[in-house]
């Protein structure tokens, strides 16, 4: 029997603690049940929390923790979850959890973070010089919060030594199945994906991310060509042109915007393009021809290759993801 410590906190996603109770309670059990097999249960799960005290998550869902943390000699695995409330509160609230996670990263204990719980990780700093990742909507301020950590926003997941990283909210499935299959082996993961109807393996969250616009900077003839661009994104546009919207000389304005916006103009349009292109792509039954010269591009190939860059799927594939079907 493998032990999993789940550890509570104040204002968790309760689905987050509660979706990996079960997943791992019942590893090995509901695949056998339906197999008409006994059942064998491989974890013991618990949830832990200061003082045993219990949990009200961000949802107003109150858990009852099992042990209290310092009560845990040993386990093999310990999860941190999601932070569903405002980050810098409940980072300043829970610094008591610190001493905990380096003392089970010192007896190299398999440490798993969900989403935003990547910043507690970062803040207890086991994950300096370590490859990490985060939901996509927080990458921005885990690095400029934590510099010295190996930032990989794209990833799902990844894994440095015994620190294991999930991005999304809802990637605690991807996580559990990965740390299954790390003490059990692919069958009995496959199995429990199957049981679940989960996808075993996704891979990267760059298809969920959004376009972040980069405006929170105080250069006005910038931010002019910005909106412009947004505008006409659809449109041939050259270097000469966007510099002329604000009145610069072309290196003036090259230098400025990738001052502003850490992008160059042509991979900012870039993103634009590929933006739109998943819009329409989740609305519109189009051939991808007509969406790539919809949204500014003549090569149909080159634009595959960029959209694939970008969201780590091709337009196809997008498509079949995220197409909205209303009927």
């Amino acid at each position: 029997m493998h032990n999993v410590t789940i550890l509570g906190f104040e204002h968790a996603y309760a689905s987050a603690v509660t979706g990996a109770l079960d997943i791992f309670a019942l590893a090995g059990v509901t695949w056998q049940r339906m197999q008409g097999k006994p059942p064998e249960r491989i974890f013991n799960v618990q949830l832990a929390s200061v003082g045993k005290r219990d949990i009200e998550c961000i949802n107003q869902l109150t858990l009852k923790s099992q042990i209290a943390i310092e009560d845990v000699s040993d386990t093999d695995i310990l999860i941190i979850p999601t932070i569903g409330g405002k980050l810098e509160e409940v980072l300043s609230a829970n610094r008591n959890l610190l001493p905990f996670l380096q003392y089970f990263n010192s007896k190299g204990t398999d440490i798993a973070s969900n989403c935003s719980g990547a910043f507690f990780l970062a803040e207890a700093g086991i994950l300096n010089n370590k490859k990490a990742t985060t939901h996509w909507g927080y990458a921005e301020t885990f690095a400029k919060r934590y510099p010295a950590v190996n930032l990989l926003s794209n990833k799902l997941i990844t894994q440095d030594g015994n620190i294991y990283c999930s991005g999304g909210g809802m990637a605690w499935f991807d996580l559990a199945l990965l740390l299954i299959e790390r003490y059990c082996g692919h069958d009995v993961a496959t199995n429990t994906a199957k049981a679940h109807v989960l996808d075993i393996s996704r891979g990267n969250q760059a298809a969920y991310a959004q376009l972040r616009s980069k405006k929170y900077h105080q250069d006005a003839e910038i931010l002019k060509a910005q909106e412009w661009l947004e505008t006409h994104y659809h449109q041939q546009i050259s270097l000469d042109q966007l510099a002329k919207q604000v009145s610069l000389t072309n290196r003036t304005f090259l230098r400025r915007f990738k001052i502003a916006t850490e992008q160059t103009p042509f991979s900012y349009l870039q993103s634009i393009r590929v933006e739109a292109a998943k819009k329409l792509l989740e609305t519109e039954n189009s051939s991808l021809e007509a969406i790539v010269t919809k949204v500014g591009y003549e090569d149909t190939r080159s634009f595959t290759r960029l959209f694939n860059s970008l969201t780590g799927l091709s337009p196809s594939q997008y498509r079949k993801k995220f197409f909205r079907t209303y009927s």
